[in-house]
């Protein structure tokens, strides 16, 4: 069967116009086609599954998205059937800003968020008192906290979590934090002692996974809110259909080679039980909905 690739463009159109758009497709036909929603559908592997999909039967679309925002409205809107761009805690956040019920129905990879330094081979080499860098934003810089508490570098207020700040540093800790904007904790490197850099910039920076000093653990079960997933609407959890593509996903190959490559390395594939997902969710949302 043939497959589609959607432009971004299509944003600007309801999708029921783009797809009525593709000439000498019957309605039923169109019907049996799978719309996935993801983020930058330019990596090769979504055209290496489309074709493991279609060897299955299972003709996949995939709809290209510029902006991290709008997937899961989309999804809502039965503009998609499934997505595939985010972690637990982005649908976390989503469902309880929109009120809405989106569910995680499987996994495909980690991206393990990392400590770099220009200066120290070894955490234990940082100095006390000196200057670590963490991403300002309230995801990442929770994320990054968490690693530098792993590493042994600070102690955060009642043992830390995914809303943890800057602020929560407790006194004592053996380094000082400093929140910078994502894109310039990497630069900064040369000025600190080390930095948590995200994965998006460190080709940019010359750096390497293998590079980081420190890292948090996938296999931490601390570590689930940041496992991605494939998300549905609640009533299509069960689709059998859905379910194969995330078997087909998770078990080609060619396709989790794909990911790897296209995360420089750094894309940890996991195949998280789905219920152990809905319950990170679950936690997720009840402690957004607390902090609100």
């Amino acid at each position: 069967m043939s497959k589609k690739f959607v432009s971004a463009a299509a944003l600007a159109l309801p999708l029921a116009l783009v797809l009525a758009g593709c000439a000498g497709s019957a309605e039923s036909a169109e019907e049996e086609v799978v719309r996935i929603g993801v983020v930058n559908s330019g990596d090769a592997y979504w055209e290496t599954f489309a074709d493991a999909a279609a060897e299955e039967d299972i003709e996949v679309e995939i709809v290209n998205f510029t902006e991290y925002t709008q997937p899961n409205p989309a999804l809502a809107a039965d503009e998609l059937d499934l997505n595939q761009f985010q972690h637990v805690i982005y649908l976390a956040t989503y469902n309880v800003q929109s009120d809405d019920d989106l569910q995680p129905i499987g996994s495909t990879a980690i991206y393990p968020l990392g400590l770099y330094s220009a200066h120290y081979e070894s955490v234990d080499d940082i100095p006390e008192g000196s200057t670590v860098a963490v991403p300002n934003d309230e995801s990442n810089q929770a994320r990054g906290l968490l690693v530098l508490q792993s590493a042994g570098l600070i102690e955060l207020e009642d043992g830390g979590s995914i809303f943890s700040t800057v602020a929560d540093v407790l006194p004592g800790s053996k380094v000082q934090v400093e929140a910078l904007d994502a894109a310039f904790t990497a630069t900064s490197l040369p000025d600190v002692a080390a930095a948590i850099v995200n994965n998006d910039f460190l080709e940019d920076a010359g750096l390497t996974a293998e590079d980081a000093i420190a890292q948090d653990d996938p296999s931490d079960p601390a570590a689930v809110p940041y496992i991605n997933i494939f998300a549905a609407k609640a009533e299509d959890a069960d689709n059998p259909t859905y379910l194969k593509l995330v078997d087909i996903f998770q078990s080609t190959q060619d396709v989790v080679d794909g990911v790897v490559e296209a995360s420089g390395g750094t894309a940890v594939i996991v195949k998280t039980p789905v219920d152990d997902l809905v319950a990170s969710l679950t936690e997720v949302e009840d402690d957004t909905r607390a902090n609100q």
